[in-house]
């Protein structure tokens, strides 16, 4: 069963392998292979609306050369009460069938104040923000192994497993496709 993800980013790649790997009757000798997309750049979402439609995007844009799914995955902000900034991170996962889309969240975190004030300015994207405030060397941090969110939790949970999280959010729809007929 071939799985294209609708981006090369190898922290997203490896969240989807690990996913899938759990469960093997549902995806059977899956391929997982992460493939370009072009989604339009509006900068970092910045609400559940963009976050959401951009993991729906990817996954379409990637529903190619023959997958039996297709996978999309979007990090963006989401207002929240009480926080220190008035917003969180969250990762938004669509699963896309040709037809139907599946969709999950993973758990939500709080940026440096700094990274989210650069975001919603639209100086670009947390990768630019963590460089610019001298919080790492790396272009793409979100690229490396572990991601920001590794990084903010000293390795306690790496992005493979913030993505991992969202996927399985959204496998729940496949899993247990009786439920959620219309």
């Amino acid at each position: 069963m071939k799985i294209n993800l609708g981006s090369k980013n190898i922290t997203k790649v490896a969240g989807l392998r690990d996913a899938v790997a759990m469960y093997p009757n549902l995806f059977p000798n899956a391929e997982v292979i992460g493939v370009e997309v072009q989604i339009e750049e509006f900068g970092h979402p910045k609400n559940l609306e963009e976050t959401v439609q951009g993991a729906i995007e990817r996954a379409k844009q990637a529903f190619t050369g023959g997958c039996t799914y297709s996978v999309g995955l979007e990090g963006g902000l989401i207002e929240v009460p009480h926080t220190k900034s008035g917003y969180m991170e969250v990762g938004a996962c669509a699963i896309y069938d040709g037809k139907d889309v599946a969709l999950g969240l993973s758990p939500a975190f709080e940026w440096p104040t700094g990274v989210t004030e650069a975001i919603l300015r639209g100086e670009g994207d947390a990768s630019v923000a963590f460089k610019k405030l001298g919080y790492t060397e790396h272009e793409k941090i979100g690229a490396v192994e572990g991601g920001i969110i590794g990084y903010l939790t000293d390795a306690k949970m790496p992005r493979e497993d913030f993505s991992k999280y969202s996927i399985m959010m959204a496998i729940i729809q496949i899993e247990k496709a009786a439920l959620y007929r219309r």
